[in-house]
C-alpha cells in the first residue's frame, strides 16, 4: 500500500486537479475587482508586524 502525502491523499489519486483550477480560474474572472478598501482589508489580515528577534537582525 501506497503512504499518502501531506494533503492526505494516495500518490495516484489526482482528483482532477486541471479541472479544479480551470472552474477557479472561471470563478475568479467573472467576480467584480475589489475596492481599495477591501484589497487594504486582505492587506491587513495577512501582514504581520516583524517579530522583536526580526527586528534586532
Amino acid at each position: 500500500m501506497t503512504e499518502p502525502d501531506t494533503t492526505g491523499r494516495p500518490p495516484w489519486a489526482t482528483h482532477g486537479d486541471a479541472k479544479y483550477w480551470a472552474r477557479i480560474r472561471r470563478i475568479v474572472d467573472a467576480a467584480p475587482p475589489l475596492s481599495p478598501a477591501q484589497r487594504a482589508v486582505i492587506r491587513a489580515a495577512f501582514s504581520q508586524p516583524a517579530t522583536p528577534k526580526e527586528k534586532a537582525a
